[in-house]
Parts: structure tokens; sequence; C-alpha cells
């Protein structure tokens, strides 16, 4: 019995990248090798317009699964090859109909002959591979409009290749293909999603939590790594840079009024985040913030904050509302670790009434009166870094080696 002996992958955006493709699509090679690395069977052959992975026995279900959370790829197939003759090709497109629940269903097949030489026209193709799956099956009816099972066939110059169902990616570019940059990950809803939308435009991250001992307690921070360790399924391995951040907020805390503190304590971060981002050479510094949702998210708030670096902020959920973040959180597999109760601490020295509208000349002057740059900077070298990788956990012992 012949058996579905491959899959195919097809390139969503990443077609529409000129001379350069080429290093999009290695990229993504290498992040499936890496995500399908337990599978040490296939093999995995890539051309410019689509790429193969060659089952040679190893089973399709759990890959199949894997592959839909590797950006870059559009949507995929499994595929039977077989070589460029009309018969071969009949006898291909009847068994792999005949591996699907077909019984009650329609079809219609959609060949397109990439190989010129090949003698039979696609319109051809059509009706004499239709015709023989009519023959050999039962409670099968042709639908050319709106058919349950679109059998494609692609006669190429290295041979004949068949499928029957698409199944969608997760879009994107390939993780790594825009740079590097470092996301500020709480332990809310918000943040872990910025994460995941930065990954699908191509960029690597590296996280950044902030760790307030004795106010925040250890399970805060497992539950950040629990966070990362959702987020390496989309992206792989991830480092995980943990700032102790006890001596700065209390120092802010008593030295700056009430109203105002939360601001300085968003420009202290920040400034912790870019100058661990200049050690890492990452290029920007990426945060769940969405425009208005709290005190520190207006646009007032936002340029105040945002005045302490000239480093890109990217800012995925800017325009969404609450209800889509959770949605997408839902989604991606982080909105039940992110809404377990260990508070972070951001939510622990949050202000009765922090500022909405702050002014840039009071922030200045009250940070005047803090000598705060030494603090941030012991901050910066005491900062602890852990490895966290989907299959194997976490290991800072091996962090540097990174």
């Amino acid at each position: 019995m012949m058996n579905y002996d491959r899959i195919l992958i097809r390139y969503g955006e990443m077609t529409t990248k000129g001379k350069n493709r080429n290093i999009f699509v290695r990229r993504l090679k290498n992040n499936i090798a890496r995500k399908l690395q337990a599978f040490e069977r296939i093999q995995i052959e890539y051309m410019r317009d689509r790429m193969y992975i060659l089952l040679n026995g190893e089973p399709h279900e759990p890959i199949i699964e894997k592959l839909k959370t590797v950006f870059g790829i559009h949507s995929f197939s499994l595929a039977m090859k077989c070589e460029n003759d009309l018969d071969a090709i009949k006898e291909t497109a009847l068994a792999a109909v005949r591996q699907l629940p077909y019984k009650g269903k329609t079809f219609k097949v959609s060949a397109r002959r990439v190989d010129k030489q090949f003698p039979y026209r696609s319109d051809e193709l059509n009706y004499e591979v239709g015709a023989h799956i009519l023959r050999q099956t039962d409670g099968l009816r042709v639908n050319v409009r709106e058919p349950d099972i679109d059998v494609r066939i692609e006669v190429r110059q290295d041979g004949t290749y068949v499928t029957c169902r698409d199944i969608f990616g997760a879009g994107g570019l390939p993780v790594g293909t825009s740079g590097k940059a470092m996301l500020m990950l709480s332990g809310g809803i918000d943040s872990p999603v910025a994460g995941y939308l930065a990954m699908k435009r191509g960029l690597e991250i590296e996280a950044v939590h902030f760790f307030s001992p004795p106010f925040t307690s250890e399970r805060a921070k497992q539950k950040v790594i629990d966070l990362v360790r959702k987020l390496t399924t989309y992206g792989g391995r991830i480092k995980l840079h943990i700032v102790p951040f006890t001596e700065v907020q209390q120092a802010i805390y008593q030295g700056v009024p009430n109203e105002y503190s939360l601001i300085s304590t968003r420009r202290a971060m920040l400034r912790i985040t870019d100058a661990l981002r200049c050690r890492q050479r990452a290029l920007a510094i990426v945060t769940g913030e969405s425009l208005g949702q709290v005190a520190s998210q207006t646009l007032e708030s936002m340029y105040v904050i945002n005045e302490v670096t000239n480093t890109p902020i990217l800012r995925p959920l800017v325009s969404m509302d609450k209800l889509e973040i959770i949605e997408l959180a839902k989604q991606i597999g982080t909105h039940d670790i992110s809404i377990l109760p260990y508070e972070d601490c951001c939510t622990i020295f949050t202000p009765r009434a922090p500022k909405t509208k702050p002014k840039k000349e009071k922030v200045f002057h009250y940070e005047s009166q803090l000598d705060l740059a030494p603090l941030l900077e012991k901050a910066v070298n005491d900062t602890e870094t852990l490895v966290i990788d989907e299959e194997t956990g976490q290991g800072d012992e091996f962090a540097e080696l990174f």
C-alpha cells in the first residue's frame, strides 16, 4: 500500500523577498530541523519556492503538530511523489484519496504542469485522474467549485507530487531573520503575547524580568520561567535575564512622590533593559504596552518613559484591546500561566493614584535628587541569566556558552 512519504511546505510572505530569499529559506530549514530533531530519520530538502520533509518511515502526526508552531510556514500538506507517468500519477492520486475519510464527500483534481515536456495538458490530467478516482471509489462525487477534497497534482522536472489537504502554518517570518530584541517580560497577560508577535515578525528575543525579593516570591520567578518555556515552542531556545530590582525600586519609592513613582520605575526598567541590550548586541526592545490600557501606557506617559533611550521600542499590542490580547494569550497557551496569582514587582509597588499625564521636567527634578546610576549598574551586573529550552527546561550553568 502506498503511503504519504513526505510533507510539502509552502512559504508565505517569504515569497515576496528578492535576492536575499535564500537567507530566509535557510533559516526556516534550520528552525524546522531544530524543531524536529527527535525524528532522526527525516531529511529536509529545500528549493527557492518550497521545502520537503522526507519522512523515511517517521510518523507524520506528531511532525504536523510541531510544524504548526514554526513561523515562516504559510501552509503544508502531506504528499506523495511518483515518476512523471500518467498511470503512476493516477495510482498515486487514488492512494492519496483512499487515506482520507472520503465517503460522502466531494472532490476535484487540480493539476499543474510545471514540466512543460510532460505530454498531457493540465485539463487532460484533471479529467484522466478524476475519472480514475471516481471509478475506483464508492461514495465520492465531483464538485469543481467547492470540493471537500482538492487533489492537487504538480508535475515538476524531478517528479510528480500529489497532495490532498492543506494545513495552515503559523505564518510570519522565520525567527532570527529580523535580528534580535529584548522582551520586557512581566508575569502578566500582555508581555508574553507581545513576545509571540515579535517572534512572528522574525525577531529572536531575549527576555528581561524584574524580580524584587522579598516583595515578590520564588513562585513569581517560576511563573516567568514557565512563560518563557511556553514561548520557546515558537522561537526555540530563549535567554531569560532576571534582574534584581529591589534596591532600585525602594530608592524610587522613598525618593519620588507617590504619583510619579510608577513613571520613574518604568524609566529605570527601560534603562536597565537597554544596558542589557547593549551587552547582548540586540537592536530593539519589545514591550507589552497597549495604548491607554493603564496609567503608564497613556501617550504622555510613554513619551516621558521613552525619553531615557534612543533604542527602537516595539509595541506589538499597541492597537489591540484587552479582549483581543486575552484571546491570543489563550491560543498560544500563555494565558493560564499569566493569571496565576503570584505578584510581580510592577503590581506590588503600584501607587494609588499614578499620574496619567506626567510632566517631563518634574520627573527630571525628582530623579536628580536620587543617585540611581550606581544602583542601576549594580542591578545590570548582578543579573542572573538562564537559558530556557522547549525540550530540556532550563540550565543556567550553561548560560554563558550561548
